[in-house]
């Protein structure tokens, strides 16, 4: 059987920020048992040189939409990056899978060998469709997500492993 390169990217996608959401709902019980400021988790870092929590799943999500929107040639939904809670960052995880949903598979199918041109200032990388997307966007994607996972775990929330894969 071949994997299409929908299968690869929508649904894993879908399914690993369902979980993430899973969790921050496990997240906002324990802020909420424990009388914590939400701010507590959402600013927190692993190290001083790492993003917070709340910028780890904007990244997370604007990595899903990016190389989706990218794969389908349709336009990346820009989000602000305003979110200061849980509840907010679970709403930007619900926008980005509802915009992850509206793609099908044929928008996204074929896209193997699709230039793919990502600009970061005055620099350009090019990529082919798979190698952007397994290469670059799917572990950037989990990195941002487990990097999640590590900052709530290292603050208690009670989470495992089972939380992180749900049921894919």
């Amino acid at each position: 059987m071949i994997i299409s390169m929908y299968q690869a990217s929508v649904p894993r996608f879908v399914n690993i920020l369902g979980n993430l959401s899973n969790i921050l709902d496990k997240a906002q019980v324990h802020v909420d048992a424990k009388k914590l400021d939400t701010a507590t988790l959402t600013t927190y870092r692993l190290f001083p040189d790492m993003l917070p929590m709340t910028t780890q799943v904007e990244i997370a999500c604007d990595a899903a939409k990016g190389v989706v929107a990218r794969l389908a040639g349709v336009e990346i939904p820009v989000y602000e990056d305003n979110e200061k809670t849980l509840a907010d960052l679970k709403a930007r995880i619900a926008k980005t899978i509802a915009f992850m949903q509206t793609v099908t598979p044929g928008q996204i199918d074929g896209t193997e060998d699709k230039e793919i041109v990502i600009k970061r200032g005055d620099k350009e990388t090019r990529y082919k469709g798979m190698q952007f997307l397994l290469g670059h966007a799917l572990p950037n994607f989990y990195f941002h997500v487990t990097t999640t996972y590590n900052i709530l775990r290292h603050n208690g929330i009670e989470i495992g492993k089972r939380d992180y894969l749900g049921n894919p």
